[in-house]
C-alpha cells in the first residue's frame, strides 16, 4: 500500500512540475512560443535589424517566436535575416541567414547568442540562375 502511494504521489509532483515549466512560456500566434537571443557585436551600438526590421542597437535582446522544438517557425517566408549594421564606416554589415523549414525543407535552430564581427568582410555567395 505504501509503494502504491508513494508512486502516485511521484507522479503527481512529477506533474505538477511539468506544468509548472510550461505556464512560464511565453505563447505566440500558430502554437509559436517566444525564445530570446542575445544578439552582441564587437562595435557597441550597431544596428540590428530583423528581416529589415529595426530591433536596437548592440548589445540587444531579439524576441523570436518558434515552435516548441526551438526551431524556426515560417510565417510565410522561407528565410529568417538577422543583419547588424555599423556606426563605423570603415566596418562591413554582417548578415546571419536562418531557414525556417516549409514542405521537405529544413529548419535552423534558434541560438541563445549571436556574436557579429563588422571588422570582417564575408564572403558572399551568389548562383547565376541565368545560365540554367
Amino acid at each position: 500500500m505504501k509503494t502504491k502511494l508513494s508512486l502516485v504521489l511521484a507522479l503527481l509532483g512529477v506533474f505538477q512540475i511539468g506544468c509548472a515549466t510550461t505556464s512560464n512560456v511565453e505563447k505566440g500566434p500558430d502554437g509559436t512560443i517566444a525564445y530570446y537571443v542575445q544578439i552582441e557585436s564587437n562595435e557597441t551600438g550597431a544596428r540590428v535589424e530583423a528581416n529589415g526590421d529595426y530591433i536596437g542597437d548592440t548589445p540587444t535582446s531579439l524576441k523570436i517566436f518558434g515552435d516548441d522544438d526551438g526551431t524556426f517557425h515560417n510565417f510565410g517566408s522561407s528565410d529568417y535575416i538577422i543583419q547588424v549594421i555599423p556606426r563605423n564606416t570603415n566596418h562591413f554589415t554582417q548578415t546571419r541567414l536562418f531557414r525556417t523549414g516549409g514542405w521537405f525543407s529544413q529548419e535552423d535552430h534558434i541560438p541563445k547568442r549571436l556574436y557579429f564581427d563588422t571588422t570582417k568582410k564575408t564572403e558572399e555567395f551568389s548562383i547565376d540562375r541565368s545560365r540554367y
